[in-house]
């Protein structure tokens, strides 16, 4: 008997392990692109349609009582023209010379349209976008209407980008739908920028020293180009190479079509037609690992890039814990970018994503992929629970993207976390920054 079950155990262990090989793994990645081509293109990933997840009922006797927020706006156009303009300028050289194949031919047409379509709102949401935050504000209300509740009092703040404003007040608008009673205020101004959307230039200087470049350049060098789409789209590729370069042009293409996704014009892009699945992983790769250098807990440059929010962080646990005060303290919802929230989740560690290695090929297989954290419209949001206004031991709940998330914090009920550890987990981090 024993020795059948060290047999079995050995098996288990086997098929454990089997799982979470690098292959597997890529597997996952692969498998997510299939089914979602955006989920390639990383923060211009577009946020889920519908959310299936189950959050686990508090523990006996808790309520939630507070909610505390960061999201991204919304699915929008391109920041500026130029994105566009490296793929266009190199098909409007090789048409001007005759080497376009009919494919190739139909493309720049193509192209055309969406430069037609995205001129003058560069940056701006889309409708598509507002829709993604009228539902993420509803869902908020719906999920928690013990803290979402007549009378209740939301605070809401913005960056000062026109996007962020306009994401901002389709959140709120749409908690008025479900519940008019809600006393909602709104600001967008400077004063919030030191910890909204705080760029510190100094990390952000520094994040590729000279060992993080070498290993991003053999990570990537295999997987740029495509030598396939240069003869789809030029008929003598050799000769265009003088005007289009292959890497480039492959890359920026992809992401225009990857783009489009995110607007109302024509979702369903041909563009995305020239690439299949390989193309789209290794692009994801190649992003993946350049955003894991830029704000993740990455060794090659010194593991402190997710430093840079740290004021935000030290914002958000001051503002807890002055609402804690509160009789019915309502919710604190920000909303600002990207390279905000991102590095907030790096350095928080949730679900994993304060990961430290100096092996880009690890980043895979350890499951740190940033498509999960950061698609337009993405949101961490903290919810606070106790008995009453008394009760010295509150729990907190943090949904990454409205999915329950993990920390690396000792807790005996999990998803939930008691706030003091987390406090103190957050405020060592921040401390040992200080020191260093």
């Amino acid at each position: 008997m024993k020795a059948k079950t060290l047999y079995l155990i050995a098996i288990l262990f086997t098929i454990l392990c089997s799982l979470f090989t690098p292959s597997a793994m890529a597997q996952g990645v692969r498998d997510l692109i299939q089914q979602h081509p955006s989920y390639a293109s990383c923060n211009y990933h577009t946020y889920p349609d519908t959310i299936t997840a189950v959050l686990t009922p508090a523990p006996a006797g808790k309520k939630p009582f507070y909610i505390s927020h960061y999201g991204r706006h919304g699915s929008r156009y391109i920041n500026s023209r130029s994105g566009y303009d490296i793929p266009y300028r190199m098909m409007e050289q090789a048409d001007s010379l005759d080497e376009l194949t009919p494919a190739g031919q139909q493309v720049f047409n193509y192209m055309d349209n969406i430069m037609r379509d995205t001129e003058g709102r560069w940056g701006e949401l889309t409708g598509y976008g507002k829709q993604q935050l009228q539902n993420i504000g509803r869902r908020m209300v719906q999920n928690f209407p013990e803290v979402l509740c007549p009378g209740a009092r939301v605070t809401a703040v913005s960056t000062i980008v026109p996007r962020c404003i306009e994401s901002m007040g389709s959140f709120t608008m749409e908690m008025l739908q479900v519940c008019p009673q809600l006393q909602i205020t709104m600001e967008a101004s400077k004063r919030n920028q030191w910890y909204l959307n705080y760029q510190d230039r100094k990390l952000r200087k520094n994040y590729m020293t000279p060992e993080a470049q070498k290993a991003y350049d053999a990570y990537t060098a295999s997987r740029l180009g495509n030598t396939r789409l240069m003869e789809v789209i030029f008929k003598n590729p050799d000769i265009v190479k003088e005007i289009v370069d292959e890497e480039y042009f492959n890359y920026y293409l992809m992401k225009m079509g990857l783009f489009q996704l995110n607007t109302n014009y024509n979702r369903e892009t041909h563009i995305m037609s020239l690439f299949n699945i390989d193309d789209l992983y290794r692009m994801w790769q190649i992003d993946n690992a350049l955003w894991y250098i830029q704000h993740g807990a990455c060794k090659l440059n010194g593991g402190r890039q997710p430093y840079s929010q740290r004021y935000l962080l030290k914002k958000l646990i001051t503002d807890a814990d002055s609402c804690i005060q509160l009789e019915k303290p309502g919710a604190q919802l920000r909303f600002g970018h990207e390279t905000v929230l991102f590095p907030l989740v790096c350095l928080m560690g949730i679900n994993g994503f304060d990961l430290e290695t100096d092996n880009l090929e690890e980043l895979e297989e350890k499951g740190w992929w940033c498509s999960n954290v950061f698609p337009m419209g993405s949101n961490l949001q903290a919810i606070f629970y106790r008995t009453d206004k008394n009760d010295p031991d509150v729990l907190v709940k943090f949904l990454l993207n409205e999915e329950e998330a993990s920390l690396p914090v000792p807790t005996d009920c999990a998803p939930y976390y008691h706030w003091k550890d987390v406090r103190q987990y957050c405020l060592d981090k921040l401390e040992r920054y200080k020191k260093k």
